[in-house]
This record gives structure tokens, C-alpha cells and sequence, in this order.
């Protein structure tokens, strides 16, 4: 039947707790991080997650995020060439050019 609950489920397995009190999810999970959710009719959920550091934090906010992701795909549609430096510095010293990071 189509649209239930079941339609996500890859597979259902039984463990026991042992004495220690942990259960072995296998090798395929070694290493990962898990959050449990405790629900007060006894289930529990394991949900794979990611950490983020708080100083990575910012990427995931707008306008970053936008920007990282525009700069990403112009990363993967165009081609490395060499660049020509004199070009660069003729231009930098005409104050061509845009300027970056914070003003001052």
C-alpha cells in the first residue's frame, strides 16, 4: 500500500541491550555521530548527524550560503587557465578591478 509509513523503511531489525547496556549498530555506522530521541511511550530514534563548529557556522547563513554556492557552481562550469600577471598588475595599478573584504 502506497503513501504509509512503511514505504520509507529499508529494513527492520531486532537487537538486545547487552549487559554493558549498548546495543551494535554494525561497522557501517562505526564512527558516526547519532542523536536519540526518547519518547515517553519507550520508542527511541537514531538520527545520523553532522556537527557543525561554531566558527563554521556563518556558511550556513544567507548571505553566505548563497554566495558559496553560486561560487561552487562558477568553480565547476569554468576552466582553469593561466593567468596572465602582468595584465593583473597593469590593471590593479589603473585601480581596476573590484575591491574585497570589509572597508575601514
Amino acid at each position: 500500500m502506497k503513501g504509509t509509513l512503511t514505504d520509507d523503511i529499508a529494513g527492520i531489525e531486532t537487537k538486545v541491550v547487552g549487559k554493558s547496556g549498548q546495543i551494535s549498530l554494525g561497522k557501517r555506522y562505526a564512527g558516526k555521530t547519532f542523536r536519540l530521541e526518547r519518547f515517553k511511550d519507550g520508542r527511541m530514534v537514531l538520527t545520523a548527524v553532522v556537527l557543525v563548529p561554531e566558527s563554521q557556522l556563518w556558511t550556513l547563513a544567507e548571505p553566505h550560503r548563497s554566495r558559496i554556492e553560486r561560487g561552487l557552481a562558477w568553480a565547476a562550469d569554468t576552466r582553469p587557465q593561466e593567468t596572465e600577471i602582468d595584465a593583473l598588475l597593469r590593471s590593479r595599478s589603473k585601480g581596476g578591478g573590484r575591491r574585497r573584504g570589509r572597508r575601514s
